[in-house]
């Protein structure tokens, strides 16, 4: 199947940078959210992106027409499986019978998102990275019943899209999460230990590790009431070794989620 139209549910943070890589991966993308709020956000990003792009001479104007039936759509919503469970029944119905359907969870199971299909084998994941239109990584997930012709498009897709794909099993936090999570919560043990600063311990990574962003830099950009929620998910299936900090649950607590509130670890100014 030649996969032409590709439609994102979700125009988050994450959603918006997968639909800009799509239209500029040249296909006709459609991005779909409950909020118009964040969709006139979603836009006003994307029209920017690609109007510095053009203005570098690394976009040439792709066509970002919407569509309304799609051969791939990719789920982009919160890290919450009954919300996603939500939106993968919806797709089953809607979607055409020959569509694949994705999601980008950094940690939740495919396998569990599937079975609420009657496709199965058409379910994979499609983890992106933040920011999208910058990271070259795509983690494309295999699931209990996911098909090889399913995993081909995901890379297709990718690979359209600038990214370079791994294919890996699933498994809780998959790759990536599942590393990055377990820095992100040590950091965080040593912070409240009063091992070093923020800042320090983040110097530390990037200067010692060649880390281009410390853990707290990470979090904070990601956001910390998603790394909680992974850290969460982590701790029920794999141990006691991802238990989240007890300081990572007071910032949440607090308010504190990062960059999208202002104020994580660090402090922002108001954009």
């Amino acid at each position: 199947m030649t996969l032409n139209r590709i439609a994102v549910l979700g125009a988050g943070i994450m959603g918006r940078g997968i639909a800009y890589a799509a239209a500029l991966g040249g296909f006709r993308t459609t991005l779909q959210d409950s909020s118009a709020a964040a969709l006139d956000r979603a836009q006003d990003e994307i029209h920017a992106l690609i109007e510095k792009g053009v203005a570098t001479g690394k976009v040439a104007g792709p066509d970002a027409a919407a569509v309304r039936e799609a051969d791939l759509a990719i789920e982009a919503v919160p890290e919450d499986i009954r919300l996603k469970l939500e939106i993968f029944t919806a797709l089953d119905r809607h979607a055409p019978p020959a569509a694949y359907l994705a999601s980008n969870t950094s940690s939740l199971s495919i396998t569990e998102m599937a079975a609420v299909t009657k496709r199965p084998e058409r379910v994979m994941g499609m983890h992106f990275f933040n920011p999208v239109h910058r990271m070259k990584l795509l983690e494309v997930v295999r699931a209990l019943e996911t098909g090889d012709d399913s995993i081909a498009a995901a890379c297709e897709a990718g690979e359209r899209m600038g990214k370079e794909c791994v294919v890996v099993r699933e498994s809780p936090g998959f790759v990536t999460s599942r590393v990055n999570a377990m820095i992100g919560n040590e950091a965080f043990y040593m912070l409240q230990e009063g091992v070093a600063s923020a800042r320090d311990i983040d110097r530390a990574l990037k200067l010692g590790l060649n880390h281009p962003m410390g853990p707290f830099e990470l979090v904070d950009l990601v956001g910390l009431d998603t790394r909680l929620s992974i850290l969460r998910f982590l701790h029920r299936t794999l141990g006691e070794k991802f238990r989240p900090c007890p300081l990572m649950e007071q910032y949440v607590a607090a308010g504190r989620l990062g960059k999208k509130s202002g104020r994580g670890v660090y402090e922002y100014e108001a954009s």
